[in-house]
C-alpha cells in the first residue's frame, strides 16, 4: 500500500487550515453514514488507501470491492460510518486517489489482456513518466503490468544521453563495475548499437523508437549471433493502445509504454452521504 505519510499530504494540501465549510456548518459532534460507489465499471484501485486515510481520520470502514477487482457502475466499494467532519474532510482526496488509480489499473488490464492474447510471454510496464510515482506505480500492479523501475536508484538504465557522453562499450563496462547486483540495460535506436550492447554484456537492451519490421531485424541479427537469448529485450516509444498488438507479435519480452500514467482517464467514483447515525 502507499505510504501514509505520503497520502496525509494531499490531506494537508487541501486542508492546510482545516475544512471551514464544515466546521461552520456541521455540528462537530455529528456522525453520519456513507458509501462510496462506482460511477463506471472497470478495475477498482486505490481503496486500501482510502481506508487509511478515512480509518486514520477515526471514521470506520467496510470494504465491498478490493483492489483489482472489477466492478460495474453502482457498485457499492466501500461502506463509511463515523464522525461527519471527518468524512468530508478526506471525501474528495480519497475520491482522487481511487479515480486516478483505478484508471490506470483499468486501463493497464485492457492493455495486459490484448497483449496477451497475441503473445502470453510479453509483459506491459510503465515508465517513470509521472510525479504523483507511488500511487501510479502500485495502480499499474493491480491492473496485472510491471512498474518498471520505481526510481533511478532501483536499475542502471543507460539512455542515448549517457551514450553522449561516455561511449556504450565503456558505460556498460562501467555499470557493471559498479555493481553486482544491479540490472543493467541500455537504450538503442538501431539494428548495430542493439548488437554492441548485447555483445558489451547488457542484461536488457531497450529499443527505442523502432518500428516493427526494424525491431524484427535486430531480433534476427541477435539470434544470428547467439545473443538473443543472453539479454531481455525491451521495446519502447511510438507504442500505443492502437498498435500495441503489432509489437506484442514480435519475439520481445517487455511493451514499456509511458501512456499508461501520463494520459490518465479518471475513473468515475462518488461517495454519497445516506444519513446520520
Amino acid at each position: 500500500m502507499v505510504s501514509l505519510e505520503y497520502l496525509l499530504g494531499f490531506i494537508q494540501e487541501d486542508a492546510p487550515f482545516g475544512d471551514v465549510t464544515s466546521e461552520a456548518v456541521i455540528p462537530e459532534d455529528m456522525k453520519a453514514k456513507a458509501i462510496i460507489i462506482a460511477k463506471a465499471s472497470g478495475i477498482i484501485a486505490g481503496v486500501e488507501e482510502a481506508r487509511a486515510l478515512f480509518e486514520h481520520f477515526g471514521v470506520s470502514v467496510d470494504i465491498r470491492k478490493r483492489d483489482g477487482e472489477e466492478v460495474r457502475k453502482g457498485d457499492i466499494i466501500l461502506e463509511l460510518e463515523g464522525n461527519a467532519r471527518a468524512i468530508l474532510l478526506v471525501e474528495r482526496t480519497a475520491l482522487n486517489v481511487m479515480g486516478r488509480m483505478s484508471g490506470i489499473a483499468t486501463e493497464v488490464r485492457r492493455l495486459v489482456e490484448k497483449v496477451k492474447a497475441v503473445n502470453p510471454k510479453v509483459r506491459v510496464a510503465g515508465t517513470r513518466k509521472t510525479l504523483l510515482r507511488q500511487i501510479d506505480k502500485r495502480a499499474i500492479l493491480i491492473g496485472g503490468g510491471e512498474p518498471h523501475r520505481f526510481s533511478l536508484s532501483d536499475a542502471i538504465l543507460i539512455k542515448d544521453n549517457h551514450l553522449a557522453l561516455v561511449p556504450l562499450e565503456e558505460a556498460i563496462r562501467r555499470a557493471k563495475e559498479f555493481s553486482l547486483y544491479k540490472v543493467v540495460e541500455v537504450e538503442v535506436e538501431s539494428l548495430e548499437d542493439a548488437l554492441r550492447a548485447a555483445r558489451a554484456g547488457a542484461d536488457v537492451v531497450m529499443l527505442d523508437n523502432m518500428n516493427p519490421v526494424e525491431i524484427s531485424r535486430t531480433l534476427e541479427a541477435l539470434k544470428r549471433e547467439g545473443l538473443r537469448d543472453r539479454v531481455k529485450i525491451e521495446v519502447s516509444g511510438g507504442i500505443t493502445p492502437e498498435n500495441i498488438e503489432e509489437y506484442a507479435r514480435l519475439d520481445i519480452d517487455i511493451i514499456s509504454l509511458g501512456h499508461l500514467t501520463h494520459s490518465v482517464k479518471n475513473f468515475d467514483v462518488s461517495l454519497e452521504i445516506i444519513g446520520r447515525v
